[in-house]
């Protein structure tokens, strides 16, 4: 009676046992940033070569600031008011300039303005050159307003995300996102980047350090991230039959009970 106690004792054990690790991650897989060498501190160089370059399509919010009201207002969509419509992310799109295919704006009383491949600070630099002739102290304010992100996959919260700087890299993107799940691929992570033929693919490893110094650390507007699932995440959550093992772990438990 005893021996049967024992075999059916180790038996839930072992079912219990195997059940917890199939269900859990190696801490391995889940770490960031490993380091591939032995010093305890590194330092990595990265050009951060990230300025985009403005293409047709894109979206600028220019906005003229003076203390000749009347002259601004003329090169301000919503006038005197513009400050308060531009209240939601919606109005601020309405409200912005939009690049033609030809790579133009239309800027008032100056007419068509040739920005394509020129970086927002390159753009800022030009229209004030132009402003200058017509207006004196001003203040030109030139944003990007299209800077989305779209984060995809094995993240807290997917989705796309408007990014209000000039610049953001990876992990400040996944961040963004709720941070990267238990059963995320921290090896496989790919970049969708718009190129101007189409798009271009790209791989990059989080799980090493080296990413920091790598060309994709810093994103461009509108990339998308999309974070693979482990191989043994299908497996674990849609194959590995939890209700059959637990069905058979209770009747040991009862069994036993009754043995005793």
């Amino acid at each position: 009676m005893k021996r049967i106690q024992t075999i059916l004792k180790t038996i839930v054990l072992a079912a219990i046992a195997g059940t917890i690790m199939v269900s859990c991650v190696p801490q391995k897989k889940m770490l960031i940033l490993q380091n591939t060498s032995n010093d305890t501190t590194g330092q990595y160089q990265n050009e951060r070569s990230i300025s985009y370059k403005i293409q047709p399509g894109d979206n600028l919010y220019i906005r003229v600031v003076s203390l000749d009201e009347k002259t601004a207002m003329m090169f301000n969509p919503g006038g005197s008011a513009s400050s308060q419509i531009y209240s939601t992310d919606a109005s601020i799109y309405l409200n912005s300039y939009t690049v033609s295919d030809q790579g133009t704006i239309e800027f008032p009383l100056v007419g068509q303005i040739y920005i394509q491949n020129l970086s927002v600070e390159d753009v800022k630099t030009k229209l004030q050159g132009i402003l200058d002739q017509y207006i004196k102290e001003t203040v030109l304010i030139v944003k990007l307003v299209n800077f989305n992100l779209t984060i995809l996959g094995e993240v807290a919260r997917p989705g796309q995300y408007k990014v209000y700087k000039t610049e953001i890299n990876i992990l400040e993107a996944i961040s963004m996102a709720g941070d990267l799940g238990s059963f995320a691929n921290r090896n496989k992570v790919t970049i969708v980047r718009q190129t101007k033929t189409g798009s271009e693919k790209y791989i990059v490893d989080l799980a090493s350090d080296n990413i920091l110094s790598s060309n994709y650390y810093y994103l461009k507007p509108n990339d998308i991230l999309y974070i693979e699932p482990l191989k043994g995440k299908q497996f674990t959550f849609a194959q590995f039959p939890y209700a059959v093992i637990f069905s058979a772990i209770s009747t040991l438990i009862l069994m036993l009970n009754y043995i005793q």
